[in-house]
């Protein structure tokens, strides 16, 4: 282990490395049989105007920094990123009671996330005290604050970047290693690169995706730790066992858990790849059992097939562990009606004797077999204006509590009685999550009704980002009135 020591060169055709010791400032070098590149990546850094009073967290040094920093007791902070380590940051920042903001230059924080499930994140964020600029862009860092692209100034005693990482490829690309579309070390399933006797190995390398082979960038731990073992073994001369990423990744957001694991429909979307959607709002633990916490969750999949191809869960308890109940089936290849047939353990503190997992399982299945057809939050107004009369079958205190406009309330314990109340044969049906809904659905189409389920029910519609916006905005008219 040589500390305070740079690499400066690699020499392929000598095999040779020359060192810098930095403490001594003299150079020399170090022969290799086998010579594995892991200078992981660094922080990206926009060149704009102030830019260095910026500090990023990567390394334990950006840590120290930043807690020297803190020590300070500024009294604001602007986080310019949305992603998993800004979110992070903010929720630390908070709990120091520094006033903070964060800048976002996509419409919605968490990427990895579908805008509908990022709207769970950006209102526990806001509920919190936590400032967000969304689609926006800071262009010049001054003294005390930061310029944000409308012109407008916020202030920042502190500033936190959390923009993303680039592989740090700068040795391997002086080295005319091959480096791959990504921007990372191109490497086989070995982790091998072009070079047979050199490896790259962690956040420097490319992935391959399990979902359809393409090369990726995925610079989490878990992975990184894999290569590690999968060069050692390789070296040694073991077996090795390929390995693609699906991209599984958790992070703690005040009281919430955010996990995400595979594609999500922003991605399958790009791609051009044809998929079905279901939206799922479960207890954490069995509901008579104390303290149950409802989780959203909503799985991606294949419709002719089943395969799954990502999911998205959101709870205070409960996510992490299906979440990589999912990561698990989809490295197995267990479609998600299968998910119905998984004997997951049982117990009333810990879930349900058909388990959200098991729950998702029947879902996709119903819609799979065509056995239901379901409509998603944003598609509400297509199906109106092509003739579907909106139905609310909660109660009518939940009604009264809140309602997707137009909607006729009809409580599902009224629904047989009240049919003449329904204007069209078509009908699009909601409730407050889908299962009442799901009830209404069977019982019209069994009436000869064309019906369809409001996948997620009120509340997904309520969360979504368009809904929210409208209530942000009326939230504001009501400020300013009063």
């Amino acid at each position: 282990v040589r500390i305070h020591s740079e690499v400066v060169e690699l020499n392929r055709s000598k095999k040779t490395v020359s060192i810098k010791n930095l403490e001594k400032d003299e150079i020399y070098e170090l022969a290799y049989d086998k010579l594995i590149i892991s200078t992981g990546a660094r922080p990206i850094v926009p060149n704009i105007e102030g830019i260095g009073r910026a500090l990023t967290l990567r390394t334990i040094e950006d840590v120290e920094a930043i807690v020297s920093a803190v020590e300070k007791q500024p009294k604001s902070a602007v986080i310019v990123g949305g992603g998993f380590i800004g979110l992070e940051i903010a929720e630390n920042l908070v709990h120091r009671g520094i006033k903070t903001s964060i800048v976002e230059a996509a419409d919605q924080v968490l990427a990895p996330l579908d805008p509908e499930m990022a709207s769970i994140v950006a209102d526990e964020l806001r509920a919190k005290g936590v400032e967000l600029y969304l689609k926006s862009g800071v262009t010049e860092v001054r003294t005390s604050s930061v310029v944000l692209v409308d012109g407008s100034e916020r202030p920042a005693d502190l500033v936190i970047l959390a923009i993303g990482v680039r592989p740090d490829v700068s040795l391997a690309e002086r080295s005319g290693l091959a480096l791959g579309k990504k921007g990372g070390v191109v490497v086989d399933q070995f982790n091998l690169t072009n070079d047979s006797y050199i490896y790259a190995i962690g956040d420097v390398a490319e992935k391959i995706d399990e979902i359809d082979g393409s090369p990726t960038l995925v610079p989490l731990a878990n992975i990184a730790n894999r290569h590690g073992r999968i060069v050692a073994d390789h070296i040694i001369g073991k077996k090795i066992r390929e390995v693609k990423t699906i991209a599984t990744a958790i992070v703690k957001v005040f009281d919430l858990t955010i996990a995400t694991t595979g594609w999500n429909e922003k991605r399958l979307q790009t791609s051009g790849v044809d998929y079905l959607t279901i939206h799922s709002h479960p207890n954490s633990h069995a509901g008579y059992y104390p303290n149950a916490q409802q989780m959203a969750i909503k799985l991606l999949f294949a419709p002719k097939t089943g395969e799954i191809f990502g999911a998205q869960a959101i709870g205070v308890e409960g996510v992490d562990k299906r979440i990589d109940v999912i990561a698990t089936a989809i490295r197995g290849d267990i479609s998600a009606p299968q998910l119905a047939d998984l004997e997951l353990a049982y117990a009333p503190p810990y879930g349900s004797a058909k388990d959200p997992i098991n729950m998702l399982g029947y879902m996709a299945e119903n819609v799979l077999t065509g056995l239901v057809q379901t409509a998603q939050w944003n598609e509400v107004e297509k199906f109106t204006e092509s003739g579907y009369q909106l139905v609310d079958v909660r109660s009518a205190s939940e009604f009264a509590g809140g309602s997707i406009p137009g909607a006729t309330n009809i409580p599902l314990d009224e629904l047989r009685d009240r049919l003449p109340e329904l204007r069209s044969k078509k009908i699009l049906v909601n409730c407050q999550v889908g299962q009442r809904g799901h009830t209404a659905t069977m019982l019209l189409s069994n009436l000869g009704y064309q019906v369809a389920n409001l996948d997620g029910g009120y509340l997904l519609w309520s969360r979504s980002p368009a809904n929210s916006q409208r209530e942000r905005q009326l939230e504001k008219r009501e400020k300013v009135h009063v």
